[in-house]
């Protein structure tokens, strides 16, 4: 059975090495897969339900763009498009809200840890954003959505609307998307605190690695990369209340392709002093080609304009005959 693979990515911010780990690299396998359709957007209505600078958004779309393009997500094998350039996803959405039901919205944790104590004053959107994950998914009958923790949720969601839709019009339109399983994603830290996961919020830079950081600044962000005075130890289990020399450790493990069982054999006894450099090494090796070549894209907009204008029309053209035929089955006038 053929696979038609959804993912996207909001243009919040800078991407780091958390979202290269955990998603970027696993979408360019896909890819890779015979007989799977890969779709991956930009998700920039999703990135307006809460507060942004309207300045920014064009410019964060581009460097997404800009992103996927440098870890290996190739144009000509993969759909690579913007969100809000497919009126489709807008339109299921609506369609799909009048199936979906207020209680199960109102019980999502996403939305719960959003919107916080003031549930009475955020907007629609913030609210409604599982129904249009779920028509961003449906809108191309995508059978495999990769997802992380925070968004199996959404997905079981996605799952109800597909089925109420089906049942309410006795059709077997929507297919049941299901969770890609890609094995346990690294897990990757802050630098300066171990116990706290890399992110893009965080108010020093020095805590990530971002995709657009050169090879000196990676350089510079592992040497200063929090440790402890103790050597590595030859078993993983030896680093379990040390949170700063196994969050190194795992991204080390998980650019160069070891296990981090392989990389402390490696590195047993061995001080910081000796590993940081390693480090840097394959950081470097792994990272820099993706940082030149979204500066390449970044210096010259218009290379990703052309190849998001491509990947619109081609998602245009598999979103819209769907809409249409879930508009013919609700008995809408055509």
């Amino acid at each position: 059975m053929s696979k038609r693979i959804l993912s996207g990515m909001q243009p919040t911010s800078q991407l780091h090495l958390g979202n290269y780990l955990g998603a970027l690299k696993n979408w360019v396998k896909f890819q890779e897969e015979p007989g799977t359709t890969c779709l991956y957007m930009v998700a920039d209505l999703h990135a307006v339900t809460v507060p942004y600078e309207t300045g920014e958004l064009s410019k964060a779309t581009r460097e997404i763009a800009a992103a996927f393009i440098a870890a290996g997500i190739n144009p000509q094998k993969s759909f690579i498009f913007v969100q809000s350039a497919v009126p489709a996803h807008s339109q299921l959405m609506w369609m799909l809200s009048t199936m979906a039901q207020l209680g199960k919205l109102q019980r999502m944790t996403q939305f719960k840890d959003k919107a916080g104590k003031n549930t009475e004053r955020v907007g629609l959107g913030l609210f409604a954003y599982p129904v249009l994950m779920a028509a961003d998914i449906l809108v191309y009958k995508a059978t495999h959505v990769p997802v992380g923790e925070d968004q199996k949720q959404h997905l079981e969601l996605s799952r109800d609307l597909a089925a109420t839709f089906n049942t309410r019009y006795g059709v077997e339109f929507f297919p049941q998307p299901e969770p890609v399983i890609t094995g346990p994603a690294p897990r990757v830290m802050s630098l300066r605190n171990g116990n706290e996961k890399m992110s893009k919020s965080a108010e020093s830079d020095m805590t990530r690695i971002n995709l657009t950081d050169d090879a000196d600044m990676i350089a510079q962000k592992i040497r200063k990369a929090k440790t402890d005075p103790d050597p590595l130890p030859e078993k993983l289990e030896d680093l379990a209340n040390r949170p700063e020399a196994l969050n190194l450790v795992t991204i080390y493990a998980a650019l160069s392709g070891e296990t981090r069982e392989q990389v402390l054999k490696k590195f047993a006894g061995q001080q910081f002093s000796v590993f940081k450099p390693a480090f840097v090494d394959v950081a470097v090796e792994k990272l820099a080609p993706i940082t030149r070549r979204m500066k390449e894209l970044m210096d010259d907009p218009s290379q990703i304009d052309k190849i998001l204008a491509k990947g619109n029309e081609k998602a245009n053209e598999e979103a819209a005959p769907i809409v249409r035929e879930a508009m013919k089955i609700m008995g809408f006038y055509s």
